[in-house]
């Protein structure tokens, strides 16, 4: 029902910025909370940040407070993670992802994009 395409990720160095790009779509994706993970290697992938549809609610990973801010664009479907003062332990592949409430979306989202790969030099 969601598709997620994510967009943005590249090289960076450390203290450097990215702003990551999902495009939304499907049948009944406006419904959704939307939200980005990531996962370095060999690591656990876990949650970064998360926004309701309206744009009203947004929860982040204690670790990001004050550098990322999460928005969205209803009008054209996409939501975005602007990441400030970038540090090389923040390099991995970055996943859109979507759920019904902030906690599905937290932990058990319904649809994930194909990620984007972040990498922070040092």
């Amino acid at each position: 029902q969601v598709e997620l395409v994510e967009s943005g990720g590249g090289l960076v160095q450390a203290g450097g910025s990215l702003r990551l790009s999902c495009a939304a779509s499907g049948r009944t994706f406006s419904r959704y909370v939307l939200g980005w993970f990531r996962q370095a290697p060999g690591k656990a992938r876990e949650f970064v940040a998360a926004i309701n549809r309206s744009g009203s609610s947004t929860y982040y990973t204690d670790s990001v407070k004050g550098r990322f801010t999460i928005s969205g664009d209803n009008a054209q479907n996409t939501v975005y993670l602007q990441m400030n003062s970038l540090k090389p332990e923040e390099t991995a592949v970055y996943y859109c992802a979507a759920a019904a409430t902030f906690g599905m979306v937290r932990a058990a989202p319904s649809y994930w994009g194909q990620g984007t790969q972040v990498t922070v030099s040092s």
